[in-house]
């Protein structure tokens, strides 16, 4: 036995202490809904070819597809606000654009190292068995985050925080604990939707209705074949995922930069990193470059076809050589990018007249 409301808070005033700034309970079974509207997103192909999620949609589902023992969902937040707005990047075509994210150290490893403390501390105070997860696992932290009520999931379906804003890493730890159950969060979005105006392949046909295969951030991680051209222009000087809708919301005026955890903040070759660098990479240098990063996951080819991209979308000349670099790449769809990429930018040049 033990006192639900004395535990909360002792958990809660821990989770603090190792980083988390916001900690909510909900029932495992809080968000039944959750699970059918996956389950309709899939069947309608808009996950694209992330077949891991088809493959365990009935574990995602709900918490005790995964774990039947399961009772109670502790789901907790960090944030990792940037202290600039990561768009004005835009203007400065000839270097890179990473999502804010991926500037800093890898967050599973961060975020799963304070989960596992927590739950030594939990089992500490009452023996009990439990689950640790960031989001390699087949788990919906979002919508129970949401019942939690340490947010509410924004038109954009990222978690938002009238404190913290949208730039939350989340964490859940599934519980056979019976704890007392928060209060879900209450939407604060209104009539605001800024976030869905600036996906820039216009990816939202609706207020948290989301198409992946139109997504940056899927286009460029996720997504391992050639881009569609449809895209290509739009994505910009992206590299590695897209943070336009979430700057857009206004609810970040009222987050805080990151400084608790260090691993957040953006590593200086990665904040503005040039293009003329990246293309350059090899497999060496580019597992070097990236080493504790996420971005090493998508590989040095499926990077090296992102860069092309927008060097294609930069119009700086001075690329030209790097990408012609890659026109005999063994991978085709480098290649192809490549070839794309040297079209685009001689198409750039302004044409001389011959003079006699």
């Amino acid at each position: 036995m033990h006192d639900s409301a004395s535990l909360k808070e002792a958990i809660r005033t821990e989770a603090e202490r190792l980083g988390f700034v916001s900690c909510g309970f909900a029932r495992a079974d809080a968000v039944p809904e959750a699970g059918e509207r996956l389950k309709a997103w899939i069947a309608a192909g808009r996950h694209g070819s992330m077949a891991w999620m088809e493959d365990r949609a009935e574990q995602r589902a709900h918490p005790q597809g995964l774990w039947p023992e399961a009772k109670s969902v502790i789901a907790l937040a960090m944030s990792y606000a940037p202290a600039e707005d990561p768009r004005a990047l835009a203007a400065e075509p000839e270097r890179a654009r990473i999502s804010v994210y991926a500037q800093g150290g890898d967050y599973h490893k961060t975020v799963k190292k304070a989960l596992k403390a927590l739950a030594r501390f939990i089992v500490d105070a009452v023996p009990s068995e439990l689950k640790v997860f960031v989001d390699t696992a087949p788990v919906m932290e979002k919508p129970l985050s949401a019942a939690a009520g340490i947010g509410w999931q924004g038109k954009h379906t990222n978690l938002l925080s009238r404190t913290h804003g949208n730039w939350l890493f989340l964490g859940v730890i599934f519980t056979e604990l019976e704890l007392e159950p928060d209060p879900p969060a209450e939407e604060h979005c209104g009539s605001c939707t800024r976030c869905l105006a600036a996906c820039p392949t216009d990816a939202f046909d609706g207020p948290r209705r989301i198409d992946a295969r139109r997504c940056i951030s899927y286009l460029t991680i996720e997504h391992s074949g050639s881009i569609p051209h449809e895209f290509r222009a739009a994505m910009g000087n992206r590299i590695y995922g897209c943070d336009d809708c979430l700057a857009a919301c206004p609810w970040n005026r009222f987050a805080r930069q990151a400084q608790a955890n260090m691993a957040f903040l953006p590593r200086a070759e990665l904040a503005a990193p040039r293009l003329s660098d990246l293309l350059a990479l090899d497999e060496a240098a580019f597992r070097q470059l990236f080493a504790g990063s996420p971005i090493k996951r998508i590989g040095v080819k499926r990077f090296l076809r992102n860069c092309l991209t927008a060097a294609g979308n930069s119009g700086d000349a001075r690329l030209l050589g790097r990408v012609e670099a890659l026109l005999d790449d063994a991978d085709p769809v480098v290649a192809e990018a490549a070839e794309w990429a040297r079209a685009r930018l001689q198409s750039f040049q302004p044409m001389t007249s011959a003079t006699a």
